[in-house]
């Protein structure tokens, strides 16, 4: 939730639909297996476009490789159906200082995915955003719960379409080396400390850690936080009502210290953590037979895309396990892309209607690493039991989850490469001692970033 109003309702918190639907993942099991649509193949059309001939429009997100790849098969759909030309805008982060240069001279890109609800609110304060016209809307009170509706709301207007989704409370596993060193999925923070020194012990690092990329540091942080803290606390430390300065704070950043303290657990050291991007981070977990660099990897169910880029197979020999509870329950933070139009065009307008339609969604759900909030989406267009069961249950849990804290902070806290949280954790991560540094560095950037 942020200060700024995002029309949010009060989301609750929610671990066990997430947990009980991934128990049988963590083993593997296809018991409950549904048969999946035939690969890039497209459903009747449930939704209806407008003829857009000779229009050309313009679509700009920071996703990259595997991830653009497949929604660019989501692009080719929606010419297809409308005649437009559409093309795909590389963003980098912060996505609003891209679209800011864009803006200013006089190019904005029609459609924009943004990865962060204070790039939103931002969009909106800018007068950059477009509110979402009525066929948009139709599709968005059809599909989607109130919660995810809320989110791409500002100020009680509907400005965004969540078209995608994550779960990011997430830790997907090496199955040959947990086998290889008689460990089985932990499912609390404790017995996830055991695991680690256990999978160390037998010669492969426990945790591959992406810290080259801050917002990953943001994840585990959160995650703990959620679990030990508790929701409300969480909610007040995401809209700067209470300071980073608090024990609660001091308490998570102890508890992670247990894992980034411990250069033996960690794929090539503390400093090779720092120099590991997120791509990497996953490959490398799955890589290299009996000796891979890492037992584990941390992230959203978003990770299978980067290992389909191995010959790991997602459900054989890479599994999944919930994020350990480190208080009385479980963790469960999700994130999202929201859509916005950009330009007052027929064209960006019918993009937003496709791209909350379940039409959208099952092209690009098919090819894997992709959750979407759409409730319409027919649970057979994933392409895996893992993939299937945590797209079920983020719609099973409804509006009973916590968004990511650092994307609902200012961008310039939250979601700035090399500044605020970011560098804070990254920090953090080669001197995970240092703990009272660190909360006096991430409140003077929080201060700073709220204006408060």
């Amino acid at each position: 939730m942020r200060e700024h109003g995002t029309g949010r309702t009060h989301l609750k918190w929610a671990a066990l639909a997430v947990a009980g639907a991934l128990a049988l993942t963590a083993c593997g099991g296809d018991a409950d297996k549904e048969p999946s649509a035939p690969q890039g193949a497209t459903a009747s059309p449930g939704v209806q476009l407008p003829r857009l001939d000779g229009e050309k429009l313009q679509v700009a997100a920071v996703w990259t490789g595997p991830e653009q790849e497949n929604f660019t098969k989501v692009l080719k759909e929606f010419e297809k159906r409308t005649g437009a030309t559409v093309t795909f805008v590389p963003a980098q982060d912060p996505i609003v200082t891209f679209l800011g240069t864009k803006i200013a001279g006089g190019a904005p890109p029609d459609v924009a995915l943004l990865p962060q609800v204070g790039a939103l609110v931002s969009a909106v304060q800018n007068k950059w955003a477009q509110p979402v016209g009525p066929e948009a809307q139709a599709q968005l009170d059809k599909n989607y719960s109130a919660g995810w509706k809320s989110l791409g709301a500002v100020g009680g207007t509907q400005y965004g379409v969540y078209y995608k989704a994550a779960n990011k409370s997430l830790i997907w596993y090496n199955a040959k080396a947990f086998e290889a060193a008689g460990v089985k999925p932990p499912t609390t923070w404790k017995e996830l400390i055991a695991a680690a020194d256990t999978l160390s012990a037998s010669g492969t690092p426990a945790v591959s850690v992406a810290g080259a990329d801050g917002w990953t540091l943001t994840d585990w942080f959160e995650n703990i936080y959620l679990s030990q803290a508790g929701p409300e606390k969480y909610d007040r430390l995401a809209k700067h009502e209470i300071k980073w300065t608090d024990a609660s704070v001091a308490q998570a950043l102890s508890t992670l210290a247990e894992l980034f303290g411990r250069k033996d657990f960690l794929a090539g050291g503390t400093s090779g953590a720092l120099a590991t991007e997120f791509p990497k981070s996953v490959t490398q977990t799955f890589t290299g037979g009996d000796r891979p660099a890492a037992a584990m990897v941390f992230e959203g169910d978003f990770v299978a895309v980067n290992i389909a880029q191995t010959e790991a197979k997602v459900g054989e020999d890479a599994l999944v396990f919930p994020f350990p509870a480190v208080g009385a329950k479980a963790p469960v933070v999700s994130g999202g892309d929201v859509a916005v139009a950009l330009k007052p065009s027929k064209g960006a307008q019918a993009l937003l209607t496709f791209l909350a339609s379940a039409d959208a969604a099952q092209i690009q759900a098919r090819e894997g690493g992709f959750v979407s909030p759409n409730k319409a989406v027919d649970p057979a267009a994933y392409p895996n039991d893992i993939q299937r069961n945590i797209a079920k249950a983020l719609i099973a849990a409804g509006d009973d989850f916590r968004f990511d804290m650092s994307d609902q902070a200012p961008a310039a806290f939250g979601g700035t490469p090399g500044a605020g949280e970011w560098k804070a954790l990254q920090d953090f991560l080669a001197n995970p001692s240092d703990v009272a540094g660190t909360q006096e560095k991430l409140e003077a950037d929080a201060a700073k970033a709220y204006g408060n």
